[in-house]
């Protein structure tokens, strides 16, 4: 730690004669020990590495004593204030108004938080619940908490999200779970008390989360022990929409056993004819067949109908590859690239000699670009295969991870990134600018991952395979970078399976184009993205260019 130098040890410093040679070699000793600004900085952030490197995402003040280490921090953008008394650590390059910081620390950030400030007494509210056990980890505008110490009011968050503190009893110990510091109801309990809104407007959670249930044997004992008719008929109804029969009737015929008089009730706004299997024990990969499902009607209501199967390939080919420069513009501008055509067409002839540029930012710009030419050739050539009759899902299962490889290799040449950085799916948890929503955990994404393909296998709809392939890719997000130019490459591939021509998202679109995906990740609701792409590719389909290069008139 620093030396506290006093304006006492300073005026003493000038006072002291001649003759008191020693007290001053003292003082000026100590002067010249004490840390510099750069030093105390230096100090600062050793003590928050420190913080990190114990897992602490929700920071105290008393998690840093030091007021000076705090303001350092704070002023330089290391650290933001949430709330009163709380911190998270931030990125000093991420501007005001972004979102990131906050959205990918939410939930660690909550588990602390509560803890410190109800310790065990807490639980989330029963809705919430159910949308965690199905997989649905998005930032909720406001979080409901269940606490005996809850105050009955809001507490600001961040960006107009906020916790509410209900002041009520949380439910008995064996009905509550407790996943990543989270405390919860668990899955039986949060679908016998959730609210009937919840079947509404998360309806796909809210089947995910039946699919779950094995037997009515898992909910019978909560559900008799306290009487729980009008739920139990709301749950056999719920049961009966997705085709869980067996569950249905013994909910039903063991309450009028009892001599309770049931009336069964679907809680459902409307029935998906989708049989989940009983079998199948990761919410992820039912959470995933079920967004496809109710979503596919949308999907076909508002885009453009395909076009006749293309028969001169050759042609339909010579589109692609006149298309590549303004697409590869586009698509990598999207991503925050700093190319133009001409560097997108130099370093698509080889011509780039890395060599010639020392900048880092523009090798990595230059880098992007040659990737994407080579994944751009690959793309072709499933694209190839899928017109001379190969299955769209199938091939691109099959070739998505050559796609990958070239689309980074460049990179690793150069020694931009590591040679394991090609392996393929990520390893760790990743987090999407801006958004809410937050990607899928590691082994939830490779079971919807496997998912994904099978869907796009059995999709008889090419405009289906192109919109869900595309916004379901993203959903899931399964590289730690890419994502997005996968998800483009996968979206025209699926085009061409149906004879659509290859559409180009143009930067500009930028804004609107990441706000109707967040709708669909966030909210459920696909119509903006079907209607956005479905304008691209109509005007694509009517011989216009949606997207041009900058400059062309």
């Amino acid at each position: 730690m620093f030396t506290r130098f006093s304006t006492f040890d300073l005026a003493k410093i000038s006072t002291i004669g001649k003759t008191d040679f020693s007290p001053k070699k003292k003082l000026i000793s100590k002067y010249k020990n004490m840390a510099t600004p750069r030093e105390r900085f230096v100090e600062a952030l050793t003590f928050l590495k420190g913080i990190q490197d114990q897992g602490m995402v929700g920071i105290h003040t008393d998690d840093i004593p030091n007021v000076k280490h705090r303001q350092l921090l704070v002023k330089n953008g290391f650290i933001r204030e949430v709330t009163k008394g709380w911190y998270i650590a931030t990125d000093p390059n991420e501007k005001d108004g972004e979102t990131t910081a906050w959205y990918s620390s939410y939930w660690e950030f909550i588990a602390r938080f509560l803890h410190r400030k109800y310790g065990g007494d807490w639980c989330l509210s029963a809705d919430q619940s159910l949308l965690l056990h199905a997989g649905n980890r998005t930032v909720p505008q406001q979080l409901f908490v269940r606490s005996p110490k809850g105050n009955n009011k809001s507490t600001p968050l961040p960006h107009n999200t906020s916790l509410f503190n209900l002041k009520t009893d949380i439910p008995p110990a064996e009905q509550t779970i407790t996943e990543e510091g989270i405390r919860m109801y668990n899955l039986q309990a949060s679908l016998i008390y959730a609210g009937a809104p919840v079947y509404v407007h998360n309806a796909i959670d809210a089947r995910t989360t039946l699919s779950l249930i094995r037997d009515a044997s898992e909910l019978l004992p909560i559900l008799l022990e306290n009487g729980h008719t009008t739920l139990a008929g709301r749950l056999a109804g719920a049961f009966r929409n997705i085709q869980r029969d067996r569950i249905a009737d013994q909910i039903v015929e063991t309450f009028k056993q009892a001599d309770y008089d049931i009336r069964e009730e679907d809680p459902f706004d409307m029935r998906l004819e989708l049989k989940l299997s009983p079998r199948e024990r990761s919410p992820y990969a039912n959470r995933i067949r079920l967004i496809w499902l109710q979503m596919r009607e949308v999907v076909i209501a508002n885009f453009p109908q395909a076009p006749s199967i293309q028969t001169d390939h050759e042609s339909y080919m010579k589109d692609v590859d006149d298309i590549y420069v303004t697409d590869a513009y586009h698509s990598l501008s999207i991503e925050r690239y700093r190319v133009t055509p001409e560097l997108i067409k130099k370093v698509s002839s080889g011509e780039w000699d890395t060599k010639e540029n020392e900048a880092d930012r523009k090798q990595r710009d230059a880098m992007a670009a040659r990737g994407y030419y080579q994944a751009f050739q690959s793309v072709k050539e499933s694209i190839k295969a899928i017109l001379g009759g190969a299955n769209a899902g199938a091939q691109v299962d099959k070739d998505h991870a050559v796609w990958y490889r070239q689309l980074f290799d460049p990179s690793v040449v150069v020694g931009l990134l590591k040679a394991s950085d090609l392996s393929g799916y990520r390893n760790h948890q990743v987090y999407i600018g801006n958004s809410k929503h937050v990607p899928l955990n590691v082994d939830a994404m490779r079971d919807a991952m496997l998912i994904l393909f099978e869907l796009l296998e059995e999709e008889s709809e090419a405009s289906v395979r192109a919109v869900l392939g595309h916004f379901v890719f993203v959903f899931i997000h399964p590289y730690m970078d890419g994502n997005g130019r996968m998800g483009r490459f996968l979206m025209n591939t699926m085009l061409a399976s149906g004879g659509y021509p290859w559409t180009v998202i143009p930067v500009e679109n930028r804004d609107e184009y990441m706000q109707v995906l967040e709708e669909a990740s966030v909210e459920q609701n696909i119509e903006p993205f079907v209607k956005f792409l479905g304008h691209l590719v109509s005007e694509r389909m009517k011989g216009k260019n949606a997207a041009e290069l900058p400059n062309k008139k």
